[in-house]
């Protein structure tokens, strides 16, 4: 699973992409409402995450974000000083105990740039008042959109048949 959290001038958005054994994509976002700071956010896409994970029965989860500061104090090494990141920290550990295994590794921004990405358009864009908006499908294209819709000629000969014939009867 990977994690992140972006914050805009328009607000805050997180996402959490889920990617199973088939490397089928689960994509989850959301829009923060509410007051915040940076470590706020990617605690908050860190829990979607695994929650979503937990939902799934996933059994074994490996947790990749490029939160230096989140994934260290999750793992132990380094302490928190900010009081309003300890429920976060309750929480996670409390989802962790859920998994047979569950490992937190980082990973440079660069590299986790899906959930960079995603988190950044759930941070700009002005939802309405609803909690829930379709997800945005985004397909990989591998050839040219005209290469779709070359049709058959409709008289069965090849498309430079009129050309040709042009040419040796002008």
């Amino acid at each position: 699973m990977f994690f992140d959290g972006a914050a805009h001038f328009k607000g805050v958005g997180i996402r959490a992409v889920l990617i199973s054994e088939t490397r089928q994509h689960y994509p989850a976002s959301a829009k923060i409402r509410f007051p915040f700071t940076y470590n706020m956010a990617e605690y908050e896409a860190c829990i979607l995450g695994i929650r979503m994970a937990f939902h799934f029965n996933v059994k074994e989860h490996l947790v990749i974000g490029d939160s230096d500061i989140l994934l260290h104090q999750v793992q132990g090494e380094w302490s928190i000083k900010n009081v309003k990141i300890l429920p976060y920290m309750h929480c996670i550990k409390a989802l962790c105990k859920q998994f047979m295994k569950i490992e937190f590794k980082n990973l440079p921004r660069i590299w986790n740039e899906f959930a960079d990405v995603l988190a950044t358009l759930s941070s700009m864009i002005q939802h309405p008042d609803n909690n829930y908006i379709d997800p945005i499908e985004v397909e990989i294209r591998d050839q040219h959109a005209y290469c779709f819709h070359v049709d058959e000629e409709p008289d069965g000969k090849p498309w430079y048949h009129d050309i040709k014939k042009f040419f040796a009867t002008r």
